[in-house]
């Protein structure tokens, strides 16, 4: 059986959440249809005319993609046009284009803690902040026969982290009351009559981003046909993520070793390198794509070197001055993202016994020659 299309976003958004993109991103669904069943997914950097041809050829009806195929406004929608034959092609196809940008940039365990984890840099932190999740109290009233069923299923629906520790709460006993009214069907007790049942108050911590998911799955477990619950907010903030990540080396390197790290897990052949390649690089910062407005952030924040694409002239001149090292392996580094999503997806798809087929795309989308 294939996923729908709607199925296959809704695991990809557990990797990367839409509300973590940065404000004006073009991310989410650009082209296409989602009410349909998918056969075969396509994850790839770029939607150019050679990977839409890949995915013709693998009978794939879904490209995610990470840089956007509309990112100005369409005045027009001619298809004598370069980008409009593009757009003419997926359509005749029946080919449907999600796009995950800086979403999946800021996302715990996305694009720069892949990238991070490549070059070995540990105890992460953001160069800037993006998102953080409020928290919120949850509280429900549950028969103690269904105390666990409930418990389990808010904790396993991501409720109750707190730091470093997971699946906490707050278990009291207690009596409820409660008289069923003219047409219920109550799970106990008799319509017009009191009833004293023996109950459990399950407490417990829910971020925003959570929310429906946590109620949904309570809901769900619940045996109540009117459940007793409070949801309130509080004057406390859960985690913090952002974009790129900086932390000390698992082993420090010279800038030159360094360097050949780089080649080696980003699979490049050439980089361009500000700094002495002798000198010792404990911290380091890392931001995929375009990070040039980074480069002093990263310096302030106590990196000896940041590896990021895009950087231009001046940036490295201030870099310099600022006893700053800078490696940029070219904006197309970040093709670590194809087969990181395509192994995750896939995995959460046969999870669930899905047919559909994830793969990442083979077409090198690197825009510029090494000579």
């Amino acid at each position: 059986m294939f996923a729908k299309g709607q199925t296959v976003i809704q695991l990809m958004e557990q990797l990367a959440p839409k509300h973590l993109a940065v404000p004006d991103d073009r991310i989410g669904l650009q082209l296409g249809s989602l009410q349909k069943e998918i056969s075969h997914v396509l994850v790839a950097l770029d939607v150019t005319n050679e990977v839409v041809d890949e995915a013709i050829r693998v009978g794939a009806n879904l490209i995610i993609a990470h840089h956007a195929i509309i990112f100005r406004p369409v005045k027009s929608l001619s298809t004598d046009t370069p980008m409009g034959k593009l757009y003419e092609k997926l359509i005749k196809h029946d080919i449907a284009v999600y796009i995950s940008h800086t979403n999946l940039d800021v996302a715990e365990g996305g694009m720069n803690d892949w990238m991070a984890e490549a070059l070995g840099i540990e105890s992460k932190e953001s160069l800037e902040d993006v998102h953080t999740d409020h928290l919120y109290k949850l509280a429900v009233f549950v028969p103690r026969t269904h105390h666990e069923q409930v418990l389990q299923a808010i904790l396993e629906a991501g409720a109750g982290s707190i730091g470093q520790y997971n699946k906490c709460s707050f278990n009291t006993e207690g009596t409820g009351t409660f008289v069923p009214g003219e047409g219920t069907q109550p799970f106990i007790g008799t319509q017009g009559q009191m009833e004293r049942v023996e109950e459990m108050r399950i407490e417990t911590i829910v971020p925003q981003s959570l929310r429906s998911k946590v109620v949904q799955a309570m809901l769900k477990a619940h045996p109540y046909e009117e459940v007793a619950y409070d949801l309130y907010a509080m004057d406390l903030k859960g985690r913090t993520l952002g974009l790129g990540r900086l932390g000390p080396l698992r082993e420090p390197k010279t800038l030159g070793e360094l360097v050949e790290v780089v080649k080696t897990q980003f699979n490049v052949s050439h980089v361009r390198v500000v700094g002495d390649l002798t000198k010792q690089i404990k911290k380091a910062a890392v931001l995929g794509g375009s990070g040039s407005r980074y480069a002093l952030t990263a310096r302030f924040k106590g990196a000896d070197v940041i590896v990021t694409g895009d950087i231009d002239y001046h940036t490295a001149h201030d870099a310099l001055m600022a006893g700053m090292c800078i490696i940029d392996p070219g904006h197309n580094s970040e093709k670590i993202m194809k087969p990181k999503t395509a192994d995750w997806l896939r995995s959460r798809l046969q999870d669930k016994r899905y047919d559909t087929q994830v793969t990442a795309s083979e077409v090198n989308t690197e825009v510029f020659q090494f000579l």
